[in-house]
């Protein structure tokens, strides 16, 4: 790992993406059901929603199947949004539906074989593409106003990019993001030294290496380092939801796979921190390069004039996000 200069929080004004009081214009997207932390995502974006701190504009699913949008609508449902609109990775990773959570969870009925989750919508496989809705969402909104939160594969991302106009916009995808995106959070990646290679960067290495290199905005990455050490309690999924009855976390700790009861890493949760209250919680780096090897690696080299950044935490801040994901996760 190179050598690289730390700046304290207090002097990146510009990674403040929510210091307005108009709410977060939020664009989610998701490889919902490979890690369990998605759905902390997804009841935390829920959250703000209710609080009126972020304008959920989308939730897209990177990745091929429809039980991630299912479990997705649900749990829109669920808390009461389920108008936000859900779309779909076309020729993205493909993963089996049958083995997740998501669709364990989405396929739950009760005795009268009815689904235990009420949703909102109902054919998935004919819902929007998510590149297209991308472009359509990004052209209604205000310059400079959207934030991203990307947690998955960058194969939604890399495609937008190489779209052209189209009914929606006059703009090609690259000139659409530089107008309207403000910012863009990703889990992916790693940057401390051990030399692997990240899940959601090896699944799609040619998307994550353009999304790196060439995404027109600033980049502000939560690494695998950072997300392992932050966990949400296996405590709480045991006894801070008793006032309701079925809870979809809950369920969704409960069965994915074997690693119920442990505490489980946030690594996605903390893109979404990020997005939506910047800094507040985080250390961010000085600014680097990032280049994504044929293995998947994240390598990076210092850059003054860059604008991509990783964040990184003490243990102080680690104790602290870890009670405030519980605390936001358990409100009702």
């Amino acid at each position: 790992m190179k050598r690289i200069l730390y700046v304290s929080a207090l002097f990146v004004c510009t990674f403040l993406t929510s210091c307005a009081d108009k709410p977060v214009k939020l664009i989610f997207e998701t490889d919902m059901g490979n890690d369990v932390d998605d759905v902390l995502c997804q009841v935390l974006i829920n959250q703000y929603v209710e609080q009126g701190s972020v304008d959920c504009l989308m939730m897209g699913i990177n990745k091929t199947g429809t039980a991630p949008a299912a479990f997705t609508d649900l749990v829109n449902t669920f808390y009461g949004h389920g108008d936000i609109p859900i779309a779909l990775a076309r020729n993205g990773v493909q993963e089996p539906d049958s083995s997740s959570y998501a669709y364990i969870v989405s396929n739950m009925k009760g005795e009268n074989g009815q689904f235990i989750y009420p949703r909102s919508y109902g054919d998935y496989s004919s819902l929007p593409d998510a590149v297209t809705m991308y472009r359509k969402v990004l052209s209604g909104q205000e310059d400079g106003s959207v934030v991203i939160a990307s947690v998955g594969f960058s194969t939604n991302l890399a495609q937008l990019m190489e779209t052209g106009a189209d009914q929606y916009s006059p703009l090609s995808g690259m000139e659409l993001i530089r107008k309207k995106v403000k910012s863009l959070a990703v889990m992916a990646g790693s940057f401390n030294g051990l030399g692997h290679g990240e899940y959601n960067v090896i699944m799609d290495i040619p998307a994550a290496r353009k999304v790196f290199a060439e995404w027109p905005t600033e980049v502000i990455i939560s690494p695998w380092e950072l997300g392992v050490d932050v966990l949400y309690p296996v405590k709480s999924i045991q006894n801070d939801f008793t006032w309701v009855k079925r809870h979809p976390m809950v369920d969704a700790f409960k069965n994915y796979g074997d690693s119920y009861p442990s505490d489980r890493p946030s690594w996605d949760p903390t893109v979404v921190l990020y997005a939506v209250e910047g800094t507040k919680w985080f250390n961010v780096s000085a600014p680097i390069d990032v280049r994504v090897d044929d293995e998947g690696r994240t390598l990076f080299t210092p850059n003054p004039n860059g604008n991509r950044y990783f964040l990184y935490v003490t243990p102080e801040q680690i104790k602290a996000i870890e009670d405030y994901f519980v605390r936001m996760a358990t409100r009702h």
